[in-house]
């Protein structure tokens, strides 16, 4: 069931956060896409009352244990690190206009 409700998050969002409030290193992440004019959707898994059954789904389909858990138009990013490695290397932006999170900016 939790990993259901995690694939149809992911496919009805351009941009699908897994966090926890308390968590550093998700607030890092959820501020770089508010920065950067990105609508997403952060579900706070300390606050989700199926949270850790989301967490164990979300493991077992990504390898990835820890949050953030970051997904761009469908795709698994990874977690803080990756994301802002991405945004860093200037391949962030393009794949966010890719599936609509944010808008093209006008030069």
């Amino acid at each position: 069931m939790a990993l259901a409700k995690a694939k149809e998050i992911v496919s009805s969002n351009p941009v699908a956060v897994f966090s926890k409030t308390f968590c550093p290193y998700c607030v890092t992440v959820k501020q770089l896409l508010t920065q950067l004019g990105v609508t997403f959707k952060a579900i706070e898994l300390d606050t989700e009352s199926d949270g850790s059954e989301i967490q164990a789904a979300l493991a077992e389909w990504t390898g990835q244990k820890t949050v953030p858990n970051v997904f761009i138009g469908g795709n698994h990013i990874g977690g803080c690190d990756k994301t802002t490695a991405l945004n860093n290397e200037g391949k962030l932006v393009p794949l966010l206009t890719q599936a609509g999170a944010v808008a093209k900016l006008t030069a």
